[in-house]
């Protein structure tokens, strides 16, 4: 499939979960060391769910030095980091460790702040901390075509699908079942797509299929709002990986 619209899109087959795993922890691994090579320093974002478990045990006994690496989230649910809920809960428990427990934990969500939108605030001032472009980020896909808590039709979608100089980050409203039901905070277009290499991490075929779909349905605002994915897929700013295991 070819879009004059959209990046290339560069599909990596896996024939099981655990090997795409791997395979996509080896592709990480090395962009991260180039970036330390080059710049002493690299900014990983990734994203939460049961996918992308076994990726991140496999990329925490990467060998290289995550003393320099920071690693943030593409979103996160406004729950205690203790809550099993939590992406920051999952990153602690599953990528943080081994080797990769050396790397600069930057989370999202601090649940001292009062609300949503003041955990949004003071996300936004760290997020500019770190030095962007991102070197990697990995994103996942809901079976809704939602990506990060960016939710097809949601009303905080069109400012968050603004890839120019608006917020890194936006305050998201409690998605209905049978995603979990609190409230979020999720990075913009303008932070997801601002990085030197993008993955977008896929297991089955009812995913693929969607993805696909979404990829090859043209152009248009109302095609963005029902698949938030394409703000990967439709874009002309950074080539897009997909990772995917039958």
């Amino acid at each position: 499939m070819t879009e004059s619209h959209a990046v290339p899109l560069t599909w990596h087959e896996a024939p099981d979960a655990t090997t795409l795993s791997r395979q996509l922890a080896d592709w990480v691994a090395a962009r991260l060391r180039a970036a330390l090579g080059e710049r002493k320093r690299a900014l990983l974002v990734v994203s939460g769910g049961s996918t992308p478990v076994p990726f991140f045990e496999a990329l925490s006994q990467a060998e290289l030095d995550w003393s320099g690496v920071t690693v943030t989230l593409a979103d996160e649910r406004c729950l205690p980091p203790q809550h099993p809920d939590s992406n920051a809960h999952l990153v602690q428990q599953h990528l943080l460790r081994g080797r990769a427990q050396a790397a600069h934990w930057l989370p999202l969500f601090d649940p001292a702040q009062p609300s949503p939108e003041a955990a949004c605030r003071h996300a936004e001032a760290a997020l500019a901390a770190p030095h962007w472009p991102a070197d990697v980020v990995v994103l996942g896909m809901g079976a809704d075509g939602h990506t990060a808590s960016l939710f097809p039709h949601a009303p905080e979608l069109k400012e968050a699908l603004d890839a120019g100089p608006g917020p890194r980050c936006v305050a998201v409203a409690a998605p209905t079942l049978p995603n979990v039901p609190v409230p979020r905070l999720s990075l913009s277009a303008r932070a997801l797509l601002d990085a030197r290499a993008l993955a977008i991490h896929i297991t089955g075929p009812a995913k693929a299929a969607l993805l696909r779909q979404a990829w090859a349905s043209g152009e248009g605002a109302e095609l963005d709002a029902r698949w938030p994915i394409r703000l990967a897929l439709c874009q002309r700013r950074v080539a897009c990986h997909v990772f995917h295991a039958a």
